[in-house]
């Protein structure tokens, strides 16, 4: 996997990578041609005396250490300027990808590891990237460039190369496929830090009502202890690499002056040749050395690729028409717009045993209100999350404007659809930046006319900066109250043809819910739309046009609410939990009353 994303992702910087290959080729023949330079000196010029040659060498060695740096400089820049492209591109793929997955998919990911592999796992390939494009250049010509070099000054003294370079790959190659492994549950373990962390910063308010601080640190501290103890065991082993490289470099320097010193003793090598043959030994052991760099990163980068090539490879199983059989706005008859039906809808999570929803069938029209009630469990959310296809049915149709949703072209749908959440969450920036969420050029006149109909308008007045009142992640910023009101005036800024509130009333006292379905009911543009609302409140759902009672997955009754209580057992077990009998008879006369108004 780590290939084919290199191969990808590095595509288009192939100028600038041939360009760190053309500038690191030349710093490293500049270095390579530096203890020649450094053996004449001594051997032509200390030895003999001729300051005019110590000077003139020394001079042209000046020159070109200044080009070395300055070809590493350029190589180094455009390294780094392919690396942080790369990195930029393939987080924006994963991140592109991840948003076109559905539910199931990220939720069998899991956000936590979502964000580590967006994050930690791209960094680990980029910067691989960042040290390959410098040795994977530098070290194989320095270490074939070195012992044609260093043969060339003495040959009697290669077998030190020969017994030196094997030991050192030897050594190096043992301690990595130690590594592979540890580094693998290193990323697992990150997850898994990353998954409590979030988890106890999402749930601090809890925790501390909860008075589960200390358990809460405990349970951090056993997550962020696995993760220290692999990350030892793998820094154990990282830790002897260059120890082990020191040990072979030292052992065959010695080597190198205990023999070289009986062979100037001879009088078959000069001394400049032996300080040469030193100077190329280190560079070839350097560059070995370098390369174990590279392969230190090169598991960890391995295991990251991985795990990115498995959100990449993930296939959505919610995927889009074909651009060329997706049913746009233009083929969609206007008279059915905001006409939802669905036809014998089933719905059944991958390897469950049975179906969350079984064979649902009914229609909502235009300028009704169709409420969703039963038990906790019983599929209502999985019902509303089939209309935006946050879900695809696995058996039956689910049709919008009269066209199966899985023909429809996104866009026209998620226009079509406003969707208010069980769980409202606001993004961070200001109530108008996300109150323009599903409509950027929406006016301010318009934004207070929602918050108005949402019964918002006086707590965002309250505010200092109003409109431009600022709002943290995820809405912590104000109560659960506001944050539904203010998720409802999102939907309704939107203006769509289908709303859908799945249990979008339940943070809201009676007075609140009552007013603001009053408003609701009133509102120009949103009483003409087709209404879903789920409910676990009878008094939300007893004007509603048609009352779905569902029950493990099925439609057990339907109806108002004055033909459920006298028909339905199910919807009288639910008011009869709620509501006197009286309160019951009661709402049975307004809900006639409001529909025969």
């Amino acid at each position: 996997m780590l290939l084919q994303l290199l191969r990808r992702y590095l595509r288009p910087y192939w100028s600038l990578l041939a360009g760190v290959v053309v500038f690191q080729t030349l710093q490293t023949l500049a270095s390579l041609y530096l203890p020649t330079l450094n053996a004449d000196i001594i051997d032509k010029g200390v030895v003999t005396g001729d300051t005019h040659y110590v000077l003139v060498t020394g001079l042209w060695m000046l020159l070109v250490t200044l080009g070395q740096v300055a070809a590493t400089v350029v190589a180094v820049y455009f390294g780094a300027k392919t690396a942080m492209g790369f990195g930029r591109d393939v987080r924006a793929a994963v991140f592109g990808h991840v948003a076109a997955l559905s539910e199931r998919e990220v939720g069998r990911f899991g956000a936590a590891s979502l964000i580590t592999r967006t994050t930690n796992d791209v960094q680990q390939v980029q910067m691989l990237v960042l040290m390959g494009a410098t040795l994977l250049v530098t070290s194989p010509i320095t270490a074939v460039g070195g012992v044609a070099l260093a043969l060339h000054q003495d040959v009697g003294m290669a077998w030190v190369l020969v017994v030196a370079v094997p030991v050192l790959l030897g050594a190096v190659g043992a301690i990595v496929a130690r590594m592979v492994p540890q580094f693998r549950l290193m990323q697992v373990r990150l997850d898994g830090v990353n998954r409590v962390l979030r988890e106890q910063l999402t749930g601090v308010r809890v925790v501390r009502a909860f008075v589960r601080e200390p358990v809460e640190e405990e349970r951090f501290a056993a997550a962020s202890t696995d993760l220290t103890q692999t990350a030892l065991r793998a820094g154990r082993l990282m830790a002897l690499m260059f120890p082990t490289v020191m040990l072979v470099m030292n052992a065959s320097t010695v080597a190198v002056v205990w023999l070289g010193a009986y062979r100037i003793a001879d009088g078959d090598l000069q001394i400049g040749q032996l300080t040469a043959f030193i100077s190329y030994l280190v560079q070839i052991l350097m560059a070995v050395m370098m390369t174990t760099m590279l392969a230190f990163l090169l598991p960890r980068a391995a295991v990251s690729a991985d795990r990115i090539g498995e959100v990449l490879g993930a296939e959505p199983s919610v995927v889009p028409p074909a651009a060329s059989a997706a049913v746009r706005e233009a083929d969609l008859d206007s008279a059915l717009r905001g006409t939802v039906e669905l036809r014998g809808a089933t719905f059944c999570y991958p390897g469950a045993e049975e179906p969350v929803l079984h064979n649902i069938t009914f229609t909502a029209a235009p300028g009704t209100t169709t409420a969703v009630v039963g038990s906790t469990g019983g599929g209502k959310t999985t019902l509303v999350n089939l209309l935006p296809r946050l879900f695809d049915a696995t058996g039956g149709e689910v049709l919008v404007d009269g066209v199966d949703v899985r023909r429809l072209d996104p866009d026209v749908l998620w226009d079509r659809i406003g969707l208010v959440p069980q769980r409202a969450l606001l993004f961070a920036g200001t109530i108008a930046s996300n109150l323009r969420f599903g409509r950027p050029d929406a006016t301010d006149a318009e934004l207070w006319e929602a918050l108005e109909i949402a019964q918002a308008a006086d707590f965002v007045r309250a505010m200092p900066g109003q409109l431009e009142e600022p709002v943290t992640q995820g809405g912590t910023s104000v109560s659960g109250g506001q944050r539904q009101r203010l998720a409802i005036a999102r939907a309704l800024v939107k203006r769509p043809a289908v709303y859908v509130f799945d249990d979008a009333f339940s943070a809201l006292d009676t007075a609140t819910d009552a007013r603001l379905r009053a408003a609701l009911d009133a509102a120009e543009g949103v009483r003409e739309a087709t209404r879903i609302v789920v409910a676990q409140r009878v008094a939300t759902v007893v004007s509603a046009d048609q009352i779905l009672v569902l029950e493990h997955g099925r439609v057990v009754a339907r109806g108002t609410h004055a033909q459920l209580l006298e028909t339905s057992a199910e919807y009288q077990e639910i008011v009869t939990s709620q509501l006197s009998a009286a309160d019951a008879v009661a709402g049975a006369g307004a809900g006639a009353a409001g529909g025969a108004a």
